[in-house]
């Protein structure tokens, strides 16, 4: 399976007050922890944002774009990062992973890609409270890339129901609960008390 890799690191980062792709914790920038995850899976790791490259150890960087016809809060919204790597990928299958979800591993970035296959066009986990995770997932690139362009020009800027345009093969938390560090998975680093705990846990 061909497969190409995308680390999301745009956004405003308002509740933060600062780049969150910049942050250390653990010895690591969440920039590096989440290409880390990515090459268990791919050689090829990009990151979508406005961001120098030289400031990314030589890692590609592509800049954040919409759809002709489409008009919103580009650069902000989530989908703008998820729809960049799917035009910019020329592999079949695009593994992206945001940034800020920084205790995603790539065992189980490995459990996800053992699942893609031609019968589906999407394989993207389900956390424990029973909420999908669309930016720490796999997309055949083609039908995706469809789905993100008519979302947007139509005006949603939510990934909340973009897994249920495609033909999803959704990962239940049960199905890695037994992963090393499943608990802390879809963890999210929004905010300064987010980024305290995560320090936690990450000292633990």
């Amino acid at each position: 399976m061909r497969l190409e890799g995308f680390v999301l690191a745009g956004g405003a980062s308002s509740r933060m007050g600062e780049d969150k792709w910049r942050l250390p914790l653990g010895g690591r920038t969440l920039l590096e922890r989440s290409v880390s995850a990515l090459r268990h899976v791919t050689d090829r790791v990009a990151v979508v944002g406005d961001i120098d490259p030289g400031e990314v150890g030589g890692l590609a960087v592509v800049r954040d774009e919409s759809p002709s016809g489409s008009a919103g809060p580009a650069g902000r919204a989530a989908i703008v990062g998820l729809y960049t790597a799917l035009k910019r990928s020329r592999s079949e299958w695009v593994a992206v992973l945001a940034c800020d979800l920084p205790f995603v591993s790539g065992e189980l970035f490995e459990t996800l890609a053992l699942l893609a296959g031609d019968e589906f066009e999407a394989v993207v986990p389900r956390q424990a409270d029973g909420r999908m995770q669309p930016l720490c997932a796999l997309y055949a690139r083609g039908a995706s890339l469809r789905a993100a362009e008519d979302l947007m020009r139509a005006g949603e800027w939510s990934l909340g129901g973009f897994a249920r345009r495609l033909k999803t093969q959704v990962v239940d938390f049960e199905d890695v609960r037994d992963l090393p560090g499943s608990e802390f998975f879809f963890l999210n680093v929004n905010t300064p008390d987010d980024y305290a705990a995560a320090h936690r846990i990450a000292e633990a």
